[in-house]
């Protein structure tokens, strides 16, 4: 089914829809990975865009019930150059058009993703347009235009969980807070295990595996939730999820990491990430392309490695605001020397900005997990 890509610049790109009928917008990105679809497509760091993959082939290997990192498929579009229907894995399930259809989201390939790559590359990541309805490419741009930015939108709202739950067994058990108050007797395992409140800007499930693979009793608990609640519940510590959108509007969640600093060790991932440098009185602005893939260099400025990271994410904390007195640096992107991690001087913080839970990508930095082991004592 022909179809049409409509960036707000004016661009346009024909395409064909490998999923069937439907018309949707959102900010149009790319990924640089070459494997680890699925995780992408369910990554809620990407809710709200149109998410162009850079390698051509994509789905040769179908799709699993294993490798989701959330409940649902996150992505606003899927953009490819080839898609490719005759799926070969033992582990598949099924085809990735099949995936996308149940999930009642477009799938778009026959693109020149290089092209659209180098532009977004050029001008930056922009508001663009996917239909197979509205073939007048000038009226499907002035659509893009109307759509509202990236910067200034509070997704985090939009994709955490309205109820908290327990990471079992690789799963999550939801927990009824009538008759499971969210307190110290939360916890099953106190004595055995560190108890971590995870608190859910967008969370990948592999972070949940990470944090329960060293020894950790998880507990996630919504975007919103207030200080006091969490202090109620007395962790060993406290986790800040990954998550999609502009990180300054997620005032609730900045005003209860201020109020939890110094309270406990806190460990942040992405948008976590942010958050805390926000929390700490930094400023935060928008990359004018973002990072996204799996080969991404950073260097480790304690031990001087340089760690080939997993990453996604469109914003960054403006290193020129940190405050050198209470703030250390301790890790910077080699690609643009962007910062990628921080650690406060006097109290037990620790902010990483790209995935050492990988999935998809590398596992160079799982280390940071046990640093936050370590941190908890």
């Amino acid at each position: 089914m022909k179809a049409l890509l409509a960036l707000e610049d004016g661009r346009t790109f024909p395409c064909r829809s490998f999923t069937g009928a439907g018309e949707v917008g959102g900010e149009v990105v790319f990924n640089t990975a070459m494997s680890g679809y699925q995780e992408v497509l369910t990554d809620p760091s990407y809710s709200g865009q149109l998410v162009t993959m850079t390698y051509p082939l994509i789905g040769n290997y179908g799709v699993n019930i294993e490798d989701v990192e959330s409940d649902r498929v996150q992505v606003a579009a899927f953009i490819i150059r080839e898609y490719q229907p005759d799926y070969s894995n033992y582990r598949a399930s099924g085809s990735l058009a099949d995936y996308l259809r149940n999930n009642k989201i477009v799938g778009v390939d026959s693109l020149d993703t290089r092209a659209l790559t180098l532009h977004i590359r050029n001008g930056g990541a922009m508001r663009a347009m996917i239909s197979t309805e509205q073939t007048d490419p000038a009226a499907l741009v002035a659509k893009a235009r109307t759509l509202p930015r990236m910067a200034g939108l509070d997704l985090a709202k939009t994709v955490t969980q309205p109820q908290p739950y327990r990471w079992v067994d690789g799963k999550p058990e939801p927990i009824d807070v009538n008759r499971t108050p969210l307190d110290e007797r939360i916890w099953r395992q106190r004595s055995g295990k560190k108890s971590v409140v995870a608190m859910d800007f967008g969370i990948k499930y592999n972070i949940l595996r990470s944090l329960s693979a060293c020894g950790m009793e998880v507990v996630v608990v919504p975007a919103f939730t207030e200080a006091e609640t969490i202090q109620r519940m007395a962790p060993h510590g406290v986790f800040l999820s990954n998550g999609p959108g502009d990180p300054e509007p997620v005032t609730y969640g900045i005003r209860t990491i201020q109020a939890l600093l110094g309270y406990r060790p806190i460990f942040g991932i992405c948008l976590g990430h942010q958050l805390l440098g926000l929390a700490v009185g930094a400023k935060t602005y928008k990359l004018k392309f973002g990072h996204r893939g799996i080969n991404h260099p950073v260097k480790n400025l304690t031990t001087g490695r340089v760690e080939i990271t997993s990453q996604n994410h469109g914003f960054a904390v403006d290193v020129k605001t940190l405050d050198p007195a209470q703030i250390e640096i301790t890790h910077i992107n080699l690609n643009d020397n962007t910062l990628e991690g921080f650690r406060h001087k006097k109290i037990p913080l620790l902010a990483i900005q790209y995935h050492p839970e990988a999935a998809p990508g590398p596992h160079d930095a799982g280390y940071l997990f046990d640093e936050f082991a370590r941190m908890m004592g």
